[in-house]
Parts: C-alpha cells; structure tokens; sequence
C-alpha cells in the first residue's frame, strides 16, 4: 500500500510499450490474451490505489476540519464561562470590600443572599402552591399527587407537543423533590443486581429530544431499569425546565433507582448567563419568581456524586489531588447555593470542620490559611505550571494584578472609575450587614474547593494537578493523580461528564476515567454524537451514540462538516469584529512604516494576542482572509471586508459600542441582576448604574454622557426605561455571510 508506483503499475507500462511497437501485429496479440488480462487486472489495482490516496487525503483533510471546528467552538465557550467566573469574583471583591452603604454594593448584594438557610416551615409557607388555581381554560396535563408512573408519562407526552405544565403543579413537583432531596446523602452508593443494567447518561442542557430518545432507544427508568443523570440538566438548550420535571417526575416515583448528579449549571449564578433564568422567566411571568428560589434551593440539595458497587465513581467534573470521598460525605451540600463562592458557616461548624481537616490531613493535603479567596480554588506551585496545557490563562483578575496597593487605595480607584460616591471609611466589623461574616467565623476554604473540584475540573494528559485556567474554576488533574484517587478508595473507573465529546464519549488516563456527554448536537447541528453507558454487574460500560437531529441524520459527512464548519466561522467572525480597534492596534505594531500589510505569521501571532482563543490561526486563514499576496496580508482591507454589520445606533462615543460587543454576555447577566423583580425592563438610572458596574470591572471609564446618550438611543418606544427585548435587538450582530 501506499502512494508511489509499485510493481503492477510497471507491469502495466510494459504490456502498453508491447502494444504501442507493434500495432498491426494482430495475430500476435491474439496469441497473448494472457497478457491483455495482466492488463487489465493492473489497470484496477493502480485505479484502486489511486482511488484510495484520493479517499486517504479527503478524509484527513475533512478530520482536520472537524477539529479546527471543534477548537473554534470549544474555546468560545469556555471563554464565556471564565468571563462569568472573572464577574462573579469582581461581585465577590464588591461586597467583601465596599461598604454596606455603597450604591453598587446593594446593587448586587441580593444575589449573595440566597446562601441564607431558613426554617424549613418559612420555606414551606413562601413556596405554598395551594393558593394558585388551575383555570378550566388550561389544556396541559392535570397531575394528582404522590406522583404515579402515569403522572410521568402523561407529563412527558405533554411535552412532546409542547404544551407547557401549569405553575400549581411546576410548583408542587419542585416542593416534593426538594422534600425528598433533603434526605438522600452527598454520596448516593448503588448497586447493580444480577441480570440487571444501570445507564448512565452525561450532560443534557436543555435537549429535551436527547432525553426523549433515550427513553425510547433505553427503556423509561424503573426499577428494573435504574439509571444516573450526572448533572448539567439545564441551560443553553430551550427545554431545560422540562427536563428537570420529568426527572423529578421519575425520581419521586423511582426515589432508589433514579439516581441525580449535581453539575456545574446547577447554579443560579451560572443560569443568570446560559439562559435558565431567562427561560423560567418566559414561560412563567407571574411565579417564575418563586419557581426559581425553589430551584435555588433544590440544586443545593442535589448529591454530589455516586458509586457503583464501590467500584465506580460517578461525579460532573472530576477530581483533584485532594480529593476525599469521606469528607465529601459530610460536607453540609446545602449551604453552597452557588459553588462559585465559599459560604458562611457558625463558629460550631467552622470548629468542626477544623478538626474534620486535622484528622483527614493527609488526604487533603496541607490546610491552606482560611480566608476568603477571589479565584476559584487552585494556587498551582511554580513547578508544576511546565505541565500547563497550551491555553489562554483565565486568573487575570484585576483585583490579583494590584497586591502592592494598599486596600484602601484599591477601593479609592475602584470606586473613582466606577463614578460611584466617594464616602466610605475603613472596614470595620460594625460596617458588616446581614450576609456578611459573623465576628469570629472563618470559611472553611478546603470543603469548598473539593465541592468546586468535583464540579468543574477536567483531566489533562500530562502527570500533576494545576488550576483549570481555561474554565477559571476547579483544576486539571493527570493520569497519577486518578491512580492515587482510585487506589486510596479502592475504585476501578472514574465515570465523568462536563465535556462535550464528537463521538458522546472518551476514554483517558489509561482507561480509568471515562468522559459521557449525552447532548448531542450540542455547539450546531451535526457537531456531535451524543452517547449514554449500559454498565451491568461486570462494570464493564457499553455504549450507545445517537443524533437526535433528524435533519443531521439526513445529512453526508460532507455535508455536516459544512455545516458545522460555517456555524462555527460565523461564531469566530462574531469575535474578531467585536475586537476589530485592539486588531488594528496589534497589527499596527508589526507595521512600523504604516503600510498595512504584515506577513501571515505576524497577522496570527496579533490575532492570537488579542483573542487569546489558542486556535490554529495559521491553519484558519484561508477560511478568514480572501487573499494573500507573497505571505503578506492587507490587514486593513481584512478588517473592513468582515462579514458583520452593526447596529446603527446614533449615539457620539462609539467606543462604548465596541465595550458593548465585547461584554455583551457580561452586561446581560448585570441587567438581571439589577432587574431584581424580574420586570424584564430597568430605569434609565439603573442602566447608568449597570454600564459604571461593567467598566468598574473592566478598569475602563465610560462617561455619564456617553451612557445616557446610549440609554436613549436603545429606548425605542421612547417610555423611558429598557426593556429587556430592547437592550438584546440594539445590539444584535448580523453575519451577512450567513445570508448570501
């Protein structure tokens, strides 16, 4: 095999030499049809071969293409996801810093308050569905309690055509479960009987028809069919609601063979960027509210992880280095309504976990100092960053970058560009309010940060445990690190999620962690297969890929490549315009004479620097830039044949369209947070106070001109305030390369 002539091709040659010097000589080629068969038979091999150099080729140039897709779409995400980590922890610094009385810190000091643990009988009463009547008009499914197998089907066949369940009965499922919840441990340990299979399924986010074709590929869960959803339920997809119901739905039916992971989207601060929030809100105006807390409280209680005959681990993310399931077990899960931040704890607690770590030491490792921390989780020691995957670092927070300022000068500057009132004193115990600190309570840092690990880290293949800087939250940890784990506890498999796969699963670190994303189609149509695991008593996992696009099924390879492909250019277009002035800017560097051209190298060195994506620029230029000429690339020209058009907003400081563009997701969930009736509209002033927020963060200035200029532009029916709707249209970007 291979691409050069072999033996046959020279045979050939020499039986068309033969008849090329005697042409006339026929009765001598009748004499050697021997040879013409010889001929022939090596006219097909040397087309077979050339056949399959041609297939060789196509097929890695369609897997390069896959890949570069696949990087373009995966480094957009978790760009997102350390951006809303990076937010959250500036909130964090606000409130640990700024004084009760300062404007922004009651602006977002309600989304801090959720950690509050009330009597269960106050929750009881807010959450009390009894006085919510069902309209004779409503013509979704009437549910009856204690749930029924029944209650589930008609549910899930209600939401096959989309009809939507009444808030009376959304309302009484969540009190049920959270009842129910409360009881189960942080760790749920099962076991697979003879002749019996459990499934495991992976990430959902919202694809109510991958749940769908589950059920129907796999049986609906009972008890002879027990199965583990292992967390990310929610956001991102349409129908992320519904598929909690119809889990809940079965998990109160089925309590010991339904079996619900915790993910990292089962977060309220989370869900205030990837559209939970935003989905609860559109389909239940009037108690999406208290649909929401509910919510709220219910991820809290979720269990962290699960065990297969003490062999198997199931958790969302991952591991770390100091990793203990026997303080995981007595972790108080409840109190971490966000994992993005430790909580607070009464003194009796901190004193217990004290001697929890003292007596664990040597499975948690050395104890930190405690004290409140603004990245998530890791510190990494300078040794190990060698091992640091060849990623965008996601710990830039600009609180770290001022350690030689004092606090009081941080403050002065902070509050100075934010535009917010200059009064504040040191802090002092007196200044706390209700969500701040009791005198004398620590946050125990290490629980915390073993609940973060479990949720949101990843593997690497390199040996060593280093913070996850590309997600911003939990660690990376290698293949020694998953031996040590799984020998200290006498377990087999590490069983994971948290990733999407193209294929739905992976396997890594020589077998022993297993990756099951169970969304499929996930980025766009086409971009993945999703996937679930059969395990029975021998442990060992089979699985089971579908699509549960039928338009995807309908497509060639070629076909969804394209497809996928140009979703995922798009997306990259999106993320280059927005960054078009710091371009320009990169790209002036290397062009000290002003003549706008740079060479390739130089045009993907700025691009990388400016988007800090780690992609294969390179490789994507032929995809980005019509043309070239000698290496060289018209870096102007580029910017401008972009294939994005803006909105046409008359307001003087363009500037802050482009601060706009670039923050979009950051200064959407700010608006939520403000919005805290849920109104879907805020105040011209609380937009001013929303933007002096976001540049606060970002360390830039936008004046009040600019921002009331910009608030009466996006005030279309001129009411004099902006609604949600608003906000989203006036800064839309259109692909136009999507449309021709």
């Amino acid at each position: 095999m291979g691409c050069g002539m072999g033996k046959s091709e020279l045979q050939l040659k020499k039986c068309d030499r033969v008849s090329i010097s005697a042409p006339g000589a026929c009765s001598r080629l009748q004499s050697q049809p021997k040879c013409h068969a010889h001929c022939e038979a090596a006219t097909a091999i040397r087309a077979a071969l050339l056949i399959q150099r041609w297939y060789r080729q196509y097929v890695a140039r369609l897997e390069m293409r896959r890949r570069c897709t696949w990087n373009i779409f995966q480094s957009i995400e978790y760009a997102g996801e350390q951006d809303q980590i990076k937010l959250y922890n500036f909130f964090g610094f606000l409130m640990d810093h700024f004084t009760p009385a300062s404007s922004e810190r009651n602006l977002i000091s309600h989304i801090f308050r959720e950690n509050e643990i009330c009597r269960d009988i106050e929750w009881e009463r807010y959450f009390c569905y009894k006085s919510i009547e069902v309209p004779e008009s409503y013509t979704g499914p009437h549910l009856t309690f204690p749930m029924t197998f029944c209650g589930v089907s008609k549910l899930m066949e209600a939401f096959k055509h989309k009809q939507q369940l009444h808030a009376r009965y959304v309302l009484q499922i969540l009190g049920e479960t959270w009842r129910l919840l409360r009881i189960l441990p942080n760790i749920n340990y099962v076991s697979v009987c003879h002749n019996q299979e459990i499934t495991i399924c992976g990430d959902l986010h919202g694809h109510l028809e991958d749940l769908l074709l589950i059920f129907y590929k796999n049986g609906l869960p009972s008890s002879e069919k027990p199965y583990v959803f292992n967390g990310d339920f929610v956001d991102r997809g349409k129908n992320s609601l519904e598929i909690l119901l119809i889990l809940f739905g079965f998990l109160l039916v089925y309590p010991n063979d339904v079996h619900l992971n915790r993910g990292n989207h089962e977060d309220h601060i989370v869900n205030l960027r990837y559209g939970f929030t935003k989905e609860i809100l559109g389909k239940y105006r009037v108690h999406g509210k208290k649909i929401l807390k509910l919510l709220q409280k219910i991820f809290s209680w979720l269990p962290l992880a699960t065990v297969i005959d003490h062999k198997v681990l199931i958790v969302h993310g991952g591991i770390s280095d100091m990793t203990d399931l026997n303080v995981i077990e007595r972790v108080d899960r409840h109190r971490y309504v966000s994992a993005l931040r430790p909580t607070k704890m009464s003194q009796q607690a901190v004193n217990g976990s004290k001697s929890q770590n003292s007596r664990n030491g040597e499975a948690g490792g050395p104890v930190e100092g405690r004290r409140r921390v603004y990245s998530l989780t890791h510190h990494s020691p300078a040794s190990a960053q060698r091992h640091n995957p060849p990623r965008r670092s996601l710990h830039n927070l600009p609180i770290s970058n001022q350690l030689s300022w004092s606090l009081e000068d941080e403050l002065k500057r902070r509050r100075r560009l934010a535009g917010f009132d200059q009064s504040y004193g040191e802090m002092n115990k007196s200044e706390s309010d209700s969500d701040s600190e009791p005198a004398g309570t620590e946050t125990d840092e290490q629980e915390w940060k073993q609940i973060v690990d479990l949720l949101w880290s990843d593997p690497m293949p390199q040996n060593g445990c280093i913070p996850n800087e590309v997600r911003g939250g939990g660690c990376y940890w290698g293949p020694d690190v998953t031996e040590e784990v799984l020998e200290r506890h006498n377990l087999q498999l590490l069983i994971r999620s948290h990733e999407c796969k193209q294929d739905g699963y992976e396997f890594c670190h020589n077998r022993r962690v297993l990756t099951i994303f169970s969304a499929s189609n996930y980025y766009e149509v086409g971009s993945n297969r999703g996937a679930y695991i059969r395990m029975g008593p021998d442990l060992v996992p089979h699985f089971i890929q579908y699509q549960a696009s039928r338009t995807c099924r309908e497509l060639t390879l070629t076909q969804s490549v394209g497809w996928t492909e140009r979703s995922a250019l798009r997306a990259l277009r999106e993320q280059l315009f927005v960054h078009k002035s710091d371009l320009i800017s990169a790209f002036q560097e290397f062009d000290p004479n002003n003549t706008g051209m740079i060479s390739l190298r130089h045009w993907a060195s700025a691009t990388e620097t400016v988007l800090n994506l780690g992609l294969p620029w390179r490789m994507l230029r032929p995809q980005l830039v019509n043309s070239t000429k000698y290496g060289m690339v018209d870096y102007q020209q580029w910017i401008r044949e972009l294939s994005i058009t803006e909105p046409k907003l008359e307001i003087s400081d363009t500037s802050i369209l482009e601060t706009m563009y670039k923050n979009h997701s950051n200064l959407e969930t700010i608006f939520r947070i403000i919005d805290t009736d849920h109104s879907g509209s805020i105040s011209f002033e609380e937009f001013r106070q929303t933007w002096k927020l976001l540049s606060s963060h970002l360390q830039t200035e936008i004046s009040d001109e600019a921002i009331a200029d910009l608030a009466q532009s996006i005030d279309f029916n001129k009411d004099g305030s902006i609604d949600i709707n608003e906000f989203m249209e006036a800064f839309r970007l259109v692909d136009l390369s999507a449309h021709t």
